[in-house]
């Protein structure tokens, strides 16, 4: 329900200056002086753009009393500006970008609940048609109507296209699966933690990344969970119940303020750290967001992302971390990277994480190109940043001798195709 709220607050937005013109001319406010206007919105949207009003009682009385008045000024508008379509009365910059339209629909199986057969299964008695696994990102790009495929890159998501709404589908709101963009997957995928380990997700909420988390781990070991903001750790808990998470200790509490020396996390061996960045990467964001932030605005995530990921690594038993961000901006990706390993010395080394992913890290220091990058265009994604860091071993190479070497049991993304089966060694006779 919070997800649906969500798209309907968003296209509320998007749709903003054309819902005051049909208030305005329907008179709809000085009918109805009590409706606060923000609600007027909301209603106006559904009734006349969205799925039909949702709710009950008077609100949805009183729309409906005025739905033939809304409706001819709707036409009038519709005359006015030459437009046959909903969708042409918004300005070009609120209109649904392309890349927005282009990105397909993604859906994690939750291994905690069933498989990748089950699903396709199911799907297929719904009408669907399953078209096998993917095996180049132009099919991707393809699908239409009721098909679907196995993504080629991480094997337990399937593939939809763009337009497949899914919020109300069965398996959703059973938590059998979640609704997560492709480049948001990668992650918990590329951090890899073995069953037993203790995690930390360092800025958690909403929560899609921790149950990730918790499906690799199959529920097995602890996830350290952390959000600053109350109602996005109620949020999170209520996903993390529907996807059937045990084993995760949510905190609402600034992930900076943590001890790394707290006897609680000294076997934590696994980070996640997505941390609060532009976004200017999320390819459907509203017209009132900012798309390209300020010169100081950047300056000032970036301190903070810094930050962070030097807290992060400060814990003593950490082996394993990943820094991701949605953001396209070097400064808010590579330059953080680069300047906390700097800091760290030969502490830390990045390792070059899903070697066979197309988009690289940009070059701005020698091995960035063992981070991997995502976007629209190239990945059919949200635009993404991601870097895998490991502890150095006693005698391994510095980071500035990058990429690392495969290890011999390597994880996700190391030396090996993440999600590739084990090569089974022959018997000795």
């Amino acid at each position: 329900h919070v997800r649906q709220l969500y798209a309907l607050v968003s296209e509320t937005v998007r749709y903003a200056s054309v819902l005051e013109k049909l208030l305005d001319g329907a008179a709809l406010l000085q009918a109805e002086k009590k409706l606060p206007p923000q609600l007027a919105k909301v209603l106006v949207y559904d009734l006349l753009f969205g799925k039909g009003l949702k709710c009950g009682g008077r609100w949805k009385a009183l729309a409906r009393r005025h739905r033939a008045r809304l409706e001819a000024e709707l036409a009038r508008m519709k005359v006015r500006h030459k437009v046959s379509r909903n969708e042409d009365l918004l300005a070009p910059e609120q209109a649904v970008s392309p890349a927005a339209s282009q990105v397909p629909r993604y859906v994690r199986v939750n291994t905690l609940k069933t498989c990748v057969d089950d699903v396709i299964d199911f799907f297929k008695r719904q009408g669907y048609t399953y078209l096998g696994k993917a095996a180049r990102v132009e099919e991707l790009k393809a699908l239409s109507g009721k098909k679907f495929l196995l993504d080629l890159h991480l094997p337990e998501l399937l593939v939809f296209p763009s337009q497949t709404d899914l919020h109300d589908n069965l398996l959703y709101t059973s938590g059998h699966i979640i609704l997560q963009d492709k480049a948001s997957c990668l992650p918990a995928f590329l951090l890899g933690p073995v069953a037993g380990s203790h995690v930390i997700d360092a800025c958690a909420a909403p929560g899609n990344k921790t149950s990730h988390l918790a499906a690799i781990l199959k529920n097995k070991g602890q996830i350290f969970a952390f959000d600053v903001d109350p109602k996005r750790v109620a949020t999170m808990n209520t996903l993390l119940t529907r996807a059937g998470v045990t084993g995760c200790q949510l905190a609402q509490q600034d992930f900076l303020t943590v001890d790394p020396r707290d006897p609680k996390y000294s076997r934590v061996t696994h980070i996640l750290l997505d941390p609060s960045c532009s976004g200017s990467g999320m390819v459907t964001r509203g017209p009132g967001q900012e798309a390209v932030p300020g010169a100081e605005r950047l300056q000032a995530l970036a301190g903070f992302q810094r930050r962070v990921l030097s807290h992060a690594l400060s814990f003593p038993a950490l082996q394993r971390l990943v820094y991701s961000t949605c953001s396209l901006h070097q400064e808010e990706n590579e330059d953080v990277v680069q300047a906390v390993l700097q800091e760290w010395g030969s502490a830390f080394r990045l390792v070059t994480a899903f070697p066979s992913w197309p988009c690289r890290g940009l070059a701005a220091f020698s091995g960035a190109e063992s981070c991997l990058r995502a976007s629209p265009a190239e990945t059919l994604t949200h635009g993404f940043f991601v870097a895998v860091l490991e502890r150095c071993r006693e005698g391994a190479a510095a980071p500035s001798s990058l990429p690392a070497v495969a290890k011999e049991n390597p994880q996700p993304g190391e030396g090996t195709e993440p999600g590739a089966a084990p090569k089974k060694r022959k018997k000795r006779r």
